[in-house]
């Protein structure tokens, strides 16, 4: 039976447990359950507190988890990531008072910087030379600078309201871009059969919510012209249709361009254009 570690609560926690409903795998019913078991998909779920859940796929009790690559990067643990999942994303970036320090990173040697995640800056400035003090706060890093506690902070931004609300203002090139990512532990069997269906039901959902079927039909001299429009992955499934000189042309497309497709079917003379939701895919 395939172990799982999802999050249990938090901002991956909703979306998680939604793309896995897609999949086709049972999710917990109450939030208090922190383990359930699947035993259709022989898949055995387990509840756990995001930051934790890189350390737990490390020691090899669980097979794979479902966490953000900032916490797997912070965390130092023995795991890697091996498949995106598109959502939760945030970008890490230092901030400090305006005109305190420059956007050169050489600007933050010798000072000292407040953080949530001591792993992930620890390592990047490491990883440039730079010798800056990094100190571990839960959370509210903002005032970490109003109390003196640090010159500078790194942390997750959005908008930057919060930030310009607290008196400051980015600096430098981002830290990191961080999304939901599925983990392993590191050096384990990367075919494991159990292992590639999960990844492959996953990635059907990504797929599914990323494309839409389109139908459509057009004239036969205006075949290639559509087609140019809607290649599909391999190429797109044309038939005949009963009135002489129509095909009938079924083609995946971006969801996101769909709209700017029918338009341009319809400029050269496609009709009957629809489109409709992929539930789920296989590639």
């Amino acid at each position: 039976m395939l172990r799982i570690a999802v999050p249990n609560k938090g901002s991956l926690s909703g979306p998680a447990a939604d793309m896995l409903h897609e999949a086709g795998y049972q999710q917990r019913r109450e939030a208090k359950e922190l383990r359930i078991v699947d035993p259709e998909n022989d898949v055995e779920f387990f509840y756990l507190r995001p930051r934790d859940i890189a350390i737990y796929v490390a020691s090899g009790k669980l097979d794979i988890g479902i966490t953000g690559r900032d916490l797997l990067i912070d965390s130092a643990a023995q795991a890697e990531e091996i498949l995106p999942l598109g959502f939760a994303r945030s970008t890490f970036r230092f901030a400090t008072r305006p005109g305190t320090v420059g956007d050169d990173l050489a600007d933050l040697k010798g000072r000292t910087v407040a953080t949530s995640y001591e792993g992930i800056v620890a390592k990047h400035l490491a990883d440039h030379g730079i010798d800056a003090a990094v100190v571990h706060l839960d959370g509210a890093v903002e005032t970490a600078i109003q109390l003196g506690v640090a010159q500078v902070i790194a942390d997750v931004v959005e908008t930057g309201t919060s930030l310009r609300n607290a008196g400051l203002e980015v600096v430098g090139e981002p830290i990191m871009k961080s999304e939901a990512v599925v983990i392993r532990r590191t050096g384990a069997d990367a075919e494991e059969p159990k292992v590639q269906q999960f990844l492959r039901r996953l990635q059907g959902v990504l797929v599914a919510r990323t494309y839409v079927m389109m139908d459509y039909d057009c004239r036969v001299e205006q075949l290639e012209k559509a087609v140019a429009l809607t290649p599909g992955l391999e190429s797109p499934t044309v038939s005949p249709l009963h009135n002489e000189g129509w095909v009938a042309v079924r083609a995946m497309v971006p969801s996101k361009e769909a709209q700017r497709i029918m338009d341009d079917l319809y400029d050269i003379g496609a009709r009957a254009i629809l489109t409709t939701a992929i539930h789920a895919c296989r590639l």
